[in-house]
């Protein structure tokens, strides 16, 4: 039991602090009332927050670190994808995998001396929309710089690319979200039809490897990019690790792809286009990821002048190209290389001359508005 100037001692020894130092009378209240008052509460949290902010980012990643430990290594695989699913890479596999039946049911299956992929002739992939330069040069067919990603040159060929994409295209596209791989998936599919249009302009092409390719640039841009950050938070030591374990896969994978450039049908030149304007690509997505203001405005701007450069050079030399123009009729172009070679793939006339379409097979056939389309398509 205290005496009255006993108390009155202590409260005046109490009276002469504050949280953060000598007190004023103004700032005073008693020992009673400090414990609930909401003022102390606040004050509290904000020294927490002081607190934890004089810690050094080593500090905080180490903490992090412990919780990451909490993770199991699915878990972890896992945490840092944005998103659950991949339905684009999903659905771009299944039309890919529903149209070349489709072909070989339509056009025929070529014999293994013509195709060894196991598919249909040439000029089924032509009239389905492969790459041709003749065409999309002279004739203006653009959409032959994108439609190669839907066709393969056979069984073997969709077989390899469907079991690629299932793999790392969906993981990445999970990991990245739908809108940055669909950017990468559809660029490099131009970049890589642009390119071989350059280097192959006699020869016609198909496949998703060229997306394929450029998916693997962007992951190896965003591995460059994102090199010097640290994580801070536990998807960000994920998504670190993630890179670290996937920079051999992504080589590795790089290797495969390439060495599939001597397939028939299939050339290096959209290959390489595709690495290359993935990557170009890649350093532009990614770079909006960065917390350093620094590291974004850099990046930026080299993807953003290297995207310039590279497709403003390519397309500019690619419409200065020399085409030749026996790639217009694809199947009297393989007939002079193969003998008893069959062209399938032309609409069947005497159904469509007696059925509603008979104005489409006037079309193709350049009967209708003096010409109609080109006849190259059969």
């Amino acid at each position: 039991m205290e005496s009255p100037k006993q108390q009155s001692t202590s409260q005046t020894n109490y009276s002469s602090w504050n949280d953060t130092g000598p007190a004023t009378k103004h700032s005073y209240a008693p020992p009673s009332t400090l414990s609930n008052s909401p003022s102390r509460s606040k004050r509290r949290a904000a020294e927490a927050t002081e607190d934890y902010s004089l810690e050094t980012d080593e500090e905080r990643t180490h903490d992090q670190h412990e919780d990451i430990d909490d993770f199991d290594d699915e878990e972890l695989a896992t945490v840092h994808h944005k998103q659950r699913y991949a339905p684009l890479s999903t659905a771009f596999v299944i039309v890919q995998v529903i149209i070349l039946p489709l072909m070989m049911w339509q056009c025929g299956v070529a014999p293994l001396e013509i195709n060894p992929m196991i598919g249909p002739y040439p000029d089924a992939l032509n009239y389905w929309g492969a790459k041709n330069a003749v065409l999309i040069i002279d004739d203006g067919e653009l959409y032959r710089l994108i439609t190669p990603i839907f066709l393969h040159a056979g069984l073997i060929h969709l077989a390899g690319n469907v079991l690629v994409q299932i793999d790392s295209g969906n993981r990445w596209e999970k990991e990245w979200g739908s809108l940055i791989w669909i950017i990468v998936y559809i660029g490099s599919a131009i970049g890589s039809s642009v390119l071989s249009v350059i280097a192959m302009p006699d020869q016609i092409s198909v496949g998703s490897s060229g997306s394929i390719m450029g998916l693997f640039g962007a992951k190896f841009a965003e591995i460059i990019v994102l090199m010097c950050e640290k994580g801070t938070t536990v998807r960000e030591l994920a998504a670190e690790q993630s890179r670290k374990e996937q920079a051999c896969h992504v080589i590795f994978g790089i290797i495969i792809v390439m060495a599939m450039s001597f397939i028939p049908y299939v050339d290096w030149a959209a290959h390489l286009g595709g690495l290359v304007a993935g990557f170009a690509i890649g350093i532009v997505c990614f770079s909006f990821t960065m917390r350093n203001k620094f590291g974004t405005v850099f990046w930026l701007g080299v993807g953003v002048a290297s995207c310039f450069v590279l497709y403003s050079t390519f397309i500019a030399i690619m419409f200065t190209t020399e085409t030749d123009d026996e790639m217009r009729d694809v199947c009297a172009y393989y007939q002079q290389f193969f003998e008893g070679y069959e062209c399938k793939c032309q609409l069947d006339e005497d159904w469509a001359a007696n059925s509603n379409y008979a104005w489409l097979a006037s079309y193709y056939n350049g009967q209708e508005g003096g010409g109609g389309a080109d006849d190259g398509e059969g």
